[in-house]
């Protein structure tokens, strides 16, 4: 199992109705359900506008929901699409099939007394929905990030190609518990900057680490100062 980092300084929350924990969460057994419901909400809240509504098409582009079930036994569509039902067959959401040019669409509501009445309303013709995604196909998976990516956008931010290049070069010399720690003892001391990190890693090298390991278990086959007098060694001297 994948440690989690913890959460960061400034993070963004979804609310959930808590009769959601009370009421409806014991009774889900599938946690392709739960999954998708948890995205259906954290999708829907941001949402501007009356009725508050999320399409398939809106689910089918979003790639950490489609990552999430991958391994379930199917492609992701086809479990996307059971866990659907099910979260409408036990009342969670609401589904309307609505004609998108020339194109059956369906959308969710969250089944509340006004999404109720809202979906009437729809489905009479007395509301037009404004907005609509045009249907699209399911967004393609990206390869699984090295560790070390994922490290770095949990940890510090977002990726730029540079620090990319960094990191690639970094784990073709450290171990991969030395770039791990690192990252560690640079969240703990609030400096969530790679340079930071590089010069943990760069001292390491030269002096040992805490642990009683020393330069001679770096990676086979590779320079201890390549990462120092390579392309970025004047970032990470700085």
């Amino acid at each position: 199992m994948k440690q989690f980092n913890g959460f960061p300084v400034k993070t963004k929350y979804t609310p959930i109705p808590n009769i959601f924990f009370s009421s409806v969460l014991p009774e889900i057994s599938d946690i392709a359900e739960l999954k998708v419901t948890l995205h259906f909400w954290e999708i829907l809240y941001p949402k501007k506008g009356y009725p508050k509504y999320v399409s398939r098409s809106k689910l089918l582009s979003d790639i950490a929901l489609l990552r999430s079930l991958k391994g379930l036994g199917q492609e992701p569509e086809a479990v996307l699409q059971k866990a659907l039902k099910l979260a409408e067959g036990r009342g969670t959401i609401l589904r309307i099939t609505l004609d998108k040019d020339s194109t059956a669409e369906d959308i969710y509501l969250l089944n509340t007394e006004a999404d109720r009445q809202a979906a009437a309303k729809i489905q009479s013709g007395e509301l037009k929905l404004t907005g609509l995604e045009t249907r699209t196909a399911p967004a393609n998976l990206p390869e699984e990030q090295p560790d070390v990516f994922r490290l770095y956008e949990d940890n510090i931010g977002m990726l730029t190609p540079i620090v990319a290049d960094e990191l690639r070069e970094a784990e073709k010399l450290y171990p991969a518990d030395w770039i791990r720690d690192a990252f560690k003892e640079a969240v703990v001391n609030n400096k969530r900057n790679w340079r930071y990190i590089a010069r943990i890693l760069e001292r390491w090298t030269t002096e040992g680490k805490s642990d009683g390991t020393h330069r001679r278990y770096l990676k086979e086959d590779n320079d201890p100062d390549k990462y120092i007098k390579g392309k970025y060694g004047h970032i990470v001297r700085r």
